[in-house]
């Protein structure tokens, strides 16, 4: 009985502090997973509109290429043509990097913030029970 009576359970914790902190975490990997979708979104259509103009530029190119002209300038105007098709195509990687970089930085930032106010908040409970 003695041990029982000097066995001492910590103080509950504010259950309404920890409610709300756990609403504003929820709410913080809501709007994270909003950015990443839309970001993934932003980089489907751009993806579309690579195709589209790729698909344009492929017709224009064999419409060029058809035409009499010798078999050396032919060759030219392919090799031009594969030269300008592998910019663009690098080109248009990069941009898709960069978009997907940038969503994935503001979603990022954002839960970092997060976990920072979560942990000053963990703190000042601590800090109210010491």
């Amino acid at each position: 009985m003695r041990m029982l009576t000097e066995f001492r359970l910590p103080g509950m914790p504010d259950m309404e502090a920890l409610a709300a902190a756990q609403r504003r975490n929820l709410e913080a990997l809501s709007a994270a997973n909003r950015i990443a979708l839309e970001g993934a979104q932003a980089v489907a259509r751009r993806h579309m509109e690579i195709l589209q103009s790729a698909m344009s530029e492929m017709t224009e190119a064999v419409k060029a290429i058809s035409s009499q002209e010798s078999p050396q300038a032919k060759a030219a105007r392919q090799t031009e043509l594969l030269k300008s098709a592998y910019e663009k195509a690098v080109g248009n990687m990069r941009e898709v990097a960069d978009l997907i970089q940038k969503s994935n930085t503001e979603a990022l930032a954002l839960l970092n913030t997060r976990f920072t106010e979560a942990m000053d908040e963990v703190k000042t409970l601590v800090a109210k029970k010491g």
